[in-house]
């Protein structure tokens, strides 16, 4: 048996990739452990890991809402956080785990374990061609270059990057990554971590068939507030209310329910468990976050992204859906005749209903969670054999 501490952050759908994976670990009698923001607590237990709240962290709550200058300084401070770091390396030495597996996001914390010289690896929960190329390149990688973490020299300290997502649709699965810090075998896929994803049966009713009735479409953007997304939200309420489909939306904590004017064949909830709604719809409207748009496809539902932030993954994530024919990406001002007009075709499109399904099968086939837990075994096993 091998122990593994994990080190996240609550920004959202980063922790279910970690999650699952922890769960499969857990699930092969290995000892899992989190370190987290206080809020990440429940989840995290619920997984059967432990959960230790980080105590030298800056505070977060990505669900307040802030302007884009003061969310991006908020986003620098964790992601540079040396109390993050001071806390991994002090929970190590606690109780040494075999491997340290942190969350790619956390710079400060990554270059903490590898200057502790902790076994590591990084997770990165979303397209490896994002982080290595806009986040790298753009003004948060600069940012943290400036403060002595620029993102690849950093990352490349770690034994592996462990990559949860699909390598037909990040782009960089098709990189030739022969000098990638003069390691190509650093950077591993596992493909996206869907593994608790059931398929409806197929009888009428049922996702991805005409069924009885209007069509169900789930509606979630991010629980990060980002700005005007009660906005979005509304003008997706509003193109519903003009079409004929059960619109289900849920809101998590960024946006309050009853700050929505709600049509007749819709119905908003803070928080509904996705895997228990996606069986019984259609499709799917989301902001282009990396885990609710591979749980959508893995249930076979087309996608309709729209990116809410223009430094984020969700914009490279919505093309990728859009390019491999699952779905389509709109602009988040689009009109509620913008939207309605687009959710009619994307239902109506029995080839984005079957390129969906297709995707959904590969991403259920490869089983992200048991790929990743095997890497991460793998790493435990060498790690003890040289330690």
């Amino acid at each position: 048996m091998s122990s593994f501490l994990f080190a996240t952050l609550d920004a959202g759908g980063n922790l279910y990739p970690a999650l699952g994976i922890g769960r499969e670990l857990l699930r092969q009698g290995h000892r899992v452990s989190f370190l987290g923001h206080p809020r990440q607590a429940a989840e995290v237990e619920a997984a059967g890991a432990e959960f230790v709240p980080y105590r030298h962290a800056a505070p977060l709550d990505p669900a307040m809402p802030a302007p884009a200058r003061r969310q991006f300084a908020a986003m620098l401070n964790i992601f540079s956080d040396a109390g993050i770091g001071r806390d991994l390396v002090e929970e190590a030495r606690r109780e040494p785990p075999d491997v340290v597996v942190v969350d790619c996001l956390l710079l400060g914390a990554i270059d903490a374990a590898a200057k502790a010289g902790l076994p590591q690896v990084v997770l990165v929960h979303s397209f490896f061609a994002y982080f290595d190329g806009p986040f790298r390149h753009g003004p948060m990688g600069a940012a943290l270059s400036l403060k002595g973490l620029p993102p690849r020299r950093v990352m490349g300290r770690a034994e592996r990057v462990l990559v949860c997502a699909d390598p037909l649709l990040d782009p960089a699965g098709s990189w030739d990554r022969v000098s990638w810090e003069s390691d190509p075998d650093r950077v591993v896929w596992s493909g996206a971590v869907v593994d608790d994803v059931v398929l409806a049966s197929e009888s009428p009713g049922t996702a991805g068939s005409p069924g009885v009735g209007a069509p169900r479409v789930l509606a979630s953007l991010s629980t990060t507030a980002f700005p005007r997304q009660q906005e979005v939200l509304q003008r997706i309420l509003d193109a519903a209310s003009r079409l004929p489909v059960e619109l289900i939306v849920t809101t998590g904590p960024a946006v309050d329910p009853a700050s929505l004017s709600v049509p007749k064949n819709a119905t908003v909830h803070r928080y509904v468990d996705h895997n228990e709604i996606m069986p019984d719809c259609s499709a799917v409207i989301c902001h282009g976050g990396h885990s609710t748009s591979m749980r959508a496809l893995a249930h076979g539902l087309p996608v309709m992204a729209l990116p809410m932030h223009p430094m984020m993954d969700q914009h490279m994530v919505g093309k990728a859906i859009s390019s491999a024919g699952a779905g389509v990406v709109l602009n988040r001002k689009s009109s509620p005749e913008q939207i309605g007009a687009a959710l009619t075709a994307l239902l109506a499109s029995e080839s984005q209903r079957k390129a969906a399904a297709y995707v959904g099968a590969r991403l259920r086939s490869a089983g992200g969670a048991r790929a990743g837990a095997q890497v991460l075994a793998d790493l435990a096993g060498l790690a003890s054999l040289t330690g």
